[in-house]
């Protein structure tokens, strides 16, 4: 039996013994994980610039560097962070429902953990930080992986979380473990029977590889392709300011803007006033054939461009018809993660947001907005665009599943059978 299965099984084992514990225990865990944190800044700090210095000299992409760092005021929102989450409802053993099938034969509904979920996350260590805290406030066991580049940063929040729970008590033991190399993960992979969940954070074909090579659950996405449509009556300063966010905010995010569909009747007006706003931060324009009418200076947009997640400074643009051109075209391209439209038309915005099939369909708003912190969730382990259990941002409630609980009195299935008795399902809470 190989290291990594040893600790998968216990954590298996030990996955039951976190499902029991009480919400002010799992919440003094993380009071102290806050507490270590702001502890060691100073060594989180002198590790993460280690992880930078060697990342420099690969010549790491400047959007993945600004992921990689790891400052004084990312680390003390990574502990405001935590401290919101200990104020969060717990999300385990709650009652969802109760139904009494027959006189002394009642069936409860209740919230549970998952168990164990494996994690794999790109070069952002505040993620380490943001997925052990869920997990432990949901009562799941975790095994992570994160970026090669943040190594050295990863590994000691991975110390501080697991000095900081155990400090607690017995049952955090071997509840959270850091795997440090691709053949581990590929190892990982293998263990259907001890990990009941697998959320990947990272490109299409990471993704990809991921659902092929297990048997184990997959929650997550693949691509961050997100659109913004911008209605012909869309107020012209508004559009540009919620444009320019989603683009320009945070570029490397899974939710910024990637294409922009423009209504033929507003391009005229609208574009140049983006373009000049736009090129405050240098961002390559890549236009259709309409587009590049009214913006001389553009790059051709290629078909490609229409699926590409940049994750950098480029947005390709799009001028069509209406609303259901926009709608067809997000349909056809996205990747159903987050889409918005901008526009004083409530028929329009209804009808975007109601044939959008995506996880998100954004009302004149920033697509930056799809975030589980920003929607208080407490920070998130991943964005889902899957249709199955969870769906968008992944908080604290698409950590747990449900049990049902049957208490009866010597009830037997041949009475209902036979017609002796019969059910009444009725609905108690």
């Amino acid at each position: 039996m190989s290291d990594l299965e040893q600790i998968l099984m216990k954590m298996k084992k030990q996955s039951a013994l976190l499902a029991s514990l009480s919400g002010d225990t799992k919440n003094l865990a993380l009071r102290k994980i806050a507490d270590n944190l702001r502890k060691n800044k100073a060594r989180i700090i002198e590790e993460n610039l280690s992880d930078i210095k060697i990342a420099q000299s690969e010549n790491l992409q400047d959007t993945l560097l600004k992921r990689l760092l790891l400052d004084d005021k990312k680390i003390e929102g990574l502990i405001e962070g935590v401290e919101d989450l200990i104020k969060l409802e717990d999300p385990t053993n709650k009652i969802l429902a109760v139904t009494e099938l027959d006189k002394g034969l009642v069936l409860t509904k209740k919230s549970v953990p998952i168990g164990v979920i494996g994690v794999i996350f790109e070069s952002r260590p505040d993620a380490l930080i943001q997925i052990s805290t869920l997990c432990i406030k949901s009562g799941n066991c975790v095994i992570l992986k994160g970026g090669r580049e943040a190594a050295r940063t990863n590994r000691i929040l991975a110390d501080i979380v697991v000095e900081s729970i155990e400090s607690v008590g017995e049952e955090f033991e071997n509840s959270l473990y850091l795997l440090e190399t691709r053949e581990e993960v590929s190892a990982m992979l293998k263990y259907d029977k001890y990990i009941n969940l697998v959320i990947p954070r990272g490109s299409n074909q990471f993704v990809s590889y991921i659902k092929k090579n297990s048997l184990i659950p997959v929650l997550g996405h693949a691509d961050g392709i997100c659109h913004l449509y911008v209605d012909s009556d869309a107020d012209i300063d508004t559009a540009v300011e919620i444009t320019f966010d989603s683009k320009t905010q945070y570029v490397a995010a899974c939710n910024a803007l990637e294409t922009l569909l423009v209504n033929e009747t507003i391009a005229g007006k609208f574009l140049p006033a983006l373009k000049r706003e736009l090129d405050k931060k240098d961002v390559v324009i890549k236009g259709d054939k309409k587009t590049k009418e009214i913006l001389k200076d553009v790059e051709d947009a290629t078909e490609e461009d229409w699926s590409t997640e940049y994750l950098d400074y480029i947005l390709s643009i799009k001028i069509v018809k209406n609303v259901d051109e926009a709608i067809e075209h997000i349909n056809k391209y996205g990747s159903g993660h987050t889409d918005s439209i901008v526009s004083k038309n409530s028929k329009n915005c209804d009808k975007f947001t109601a044939l959008v099939d995506s996880a998100g369909a954004f009302v004149n708003c920033s697509t930056r907005f799809s975030d589980g912190f920003r929607y208080g969730f407490g920070a998130e382990v991943g964005i889902s665009t899957n249709k199955i259990h969870a769906r968008g941002p992944v908080g604290l409630d698409g950590l747990v599943i449900y049990k049902y609980i049957l208490q009866g009195e010597s009830h037997i299935v041949e009475d209902y059978s036979s017609g002796k008795k019969k059910f009444v399902h009725r609905e108690i809470s």
